[in-house]
């Protein structure tokens, strides 16, 4: 049974405000909006059973990029959210374990003539990605001859895939799965230039906190609870992350 006062420090309003990204394709990390507007995806899946276990109210808060999640749980305004880590990052939240592992990569257009991730790394090539986040930086660092122009939200760089604003859209391999349909002719560039865990993260500072998210996603990552949310999103070739 938890510790009330390390609940409260978890969850100080008395509900667990879990934070979510959308997309317009779903991932194993992006969730997507159904022809309702009900929120759908792993993370939702995952957070949903934190509050379950912990006999909470769950106040979900959805956010169109990682780097607004960030700042959420980094200010305190959110409770806890899984997002990739990366130094930065760490700088912002107190991350736990993760429960599943990204590599970026990048896309391009149709008819582009870049065939592999080390061409992009040229003077003129105009690299896209979601402000603000690991793969953002990472691209930065990767591609330094490159220029790097950050947008707010998937939708609008796929907006720009489809015009050709852009000659290399970065995000991870499993994300441009359900993006791939909506943009005819494009590619995804074998490889990858950045690898990540998706990580369960707390606002700092609060210890008893992370000990509790660290329980519930290690706990998820054992009973199949995490290969059942996969499964549900529909990514049922990608891999659990082992135990932290």
């Amino acid at each position: 049974m938890t510790n009330p006062a390390d609940l409260k420090q978890l969850a100080p309003t008395g509900k667990l405000r879990g934070g979510v990204v959308v997309s317009p394709a779903a991932s194993a990390f992006f969730a997507i909006r159904d022809a309702k507007g009900a929120v759908l995806g792993v993370t939702v899946d995952l957070l949903n059973s934190f509050a379950q276990a912990l006999k909470l109210p769950f106040a979900m808060q959805v956010f169109d990029n990682s780097g607004q999640v960030t700042d959420a749980v980094g200010s305190g305004e959110c409770d806890v959210a899984f997002m990739p880590r990366d130094p930065t990052r760490e700088g912002k939240v107190d991350f736990g374990p993760a429960y599943y592992f990204i590599s970026s990569t990048y896309l391009v257009p149709a008819g582009s003539k870049i065939k592999t991730i080390d061409e992009v790394n040229r003077s003129g090539v105009r690299i896209v990605a979601i402000s603000n986040t690991t793969t953002a930086r990472s691209a930065r660092r990767t591609a330094p001859n490159a220029s790097v122009e950050e947008v707010p939200s998937v939708d609008l760089m796929t907006e720009m895939a489809s015009k050709g604003q852009g000659d290399a859209f970065a995000l991870s391999h499993d994300s441009f799965a359900g993006l791939l349909p909506k943009l005819p002719g494009a590619c995804v560039l074998s490889g990858h230039f950045q690898q990540t865990g998706i990580s369960v993260a707390v606002p700092k500072g609060r210890p008893a906190a992370l000990k509790i998210v660290t329980g519930l996603i290690e706990d998820a990552k054992k009973s199949g609870l995490v290969r059942k949310a996969l499964d549900a999103a529909g990514f049922s070739d990608a891999d659990v992350a082992p135990p932290a």
